[in-house]
């Protein structure tokens, strides 16, 4: 009879992920293709994944070995493979999982990727998604550079600066392998009033029923099982657009209020955002960047000043 483990003894290792063979990371490419077909996004970004996955599906040696021996750069040579398919390879090659075709699936769960750091267990994961739009150590990255981490409760100044230690660490030994983490040159983001665009775009054809639906494998608390989902693709950026759930349950509309963006520029760097209504404040009733309210207020101040457009009579 197996025994109980002591209550506060170390939990052991999890097995390693197992190496997928090409077969395995075609099909996954195949299905991603599927996905975004689906969900309405760009015909070249669908076609991109089909060709890589008959690349890899035909390439005679294994393309883990093709990693293991020339990291991402020996990927992005393969033909029909650019970096941001290369970068999704490597990641499934390093972790087993594949982020964005999880969340695209509706199967993501926060906590496989956030859970490898230390002192951060299923619970604070689920916080950090929840709160932050946080799904990866990359995002994750994001938000502890722009000093986000203590807007989780619980989270002080020595705990924030051990988890920022711990990430950086993790990062790195992904660049030093190969990994899909690339840092993002600083001055990349997009503009506030390009992601509350997307969040008005995305609400408005949620609430009119003309989006595709993601069905959710796991519920989140205060969260719905059909999420309308969003490809755009604007100057400079790829965003896609989830519900997601509150961050306060006391909001007067908790469910479907929180909006997750997830903006990937050119150079293939996702960054998450969530775009939430202010209940309190000088922003009251106004739908701000969480982390970047000084620029949303800006960005009101000046639309305030601006003149209303001209309309045009009718001939």
């Amino acid at each position: 009879m197996q025994k109980d483990r002591p209550a506060g003894a170390a939990r052991p290792p999890a097995p390693p992920a197992p190496v997928a063979d090409n077969r395995t990371l075609a099909q996954s490419l195949r299905e991603m293709a599927a996905l975004l077909q689906a969900q309405g996004d760009n015909p070249f970004r669908v076609g991109a994944c089909r060709r890589a996955a008959n690349t890899v599906a035909r390439w005679a040696q294994p393309v883990h070995d093709v990693f293991a021996h020339g990291g991402l750069a020996a990927l992005d040579a393969l033909p029909g493979i650019g970096p941001h398919i290369a970068a999704a390879l490597a990641e499934q090659l390093s972790t087993g999982h594949w982020t964005q075709l999880e969340r695209l699936r509706g199967s993501s769960a926060p906590e496989w990727a956030l859970c490898a750091l230390p002192g951060v267990g299923p619970t604070l994961a689920h916080r950090l998604h929840d709160e932050l739009g946080v799904d990866t150590l990359e995002g994750l990255s994001v938000v502890a550079r722009e000093g986000r981490l203590d807007l989780i409760p619980g989270i002080g100044p020595r705990r924030a600066a051990a988890l920022e230690a711990a990430l950086a660490e993790r990062l790195q030994r992904q660049r030093r392998t190969g990994g899909r983490w690339r840092p993002a040159p600083p001055g990349t983001e997009p503009p506030v009033e390009l992601l509350l665009a997307v969040d008005q775009e995305y609400r408005h054809q949620a609430q009119a029923g003309r989006l595709p639906q993601i069905t959710a494998r796991r519920r989140p608390p205060g969260g719905a099982t059909e999420l309308p989902v969003l490809h755009t693709q604007r100057p400079g950026w790829h965003l896609t657009a989830l519900y997601g759930p509150s961050a306060r349950a006391d909001a007067p509309h908790p469910v479907r209020d929180a909006v997750l963006l997830y903006a990937e520029d050119d150079q293939h760097h996702e960054r998450p955002y969530t775009v939430v209504t202010a209940w309190r404040g000088a922003l009251l009733g106004r739908r701000v960047v969480r982390g970047r309210e000084d620029e949303c207020s800006r960005w009101y101040a000046l639309q305030a000043t601006l003149p209303p457009p001209t309309v045009l009579a009718r001939p």
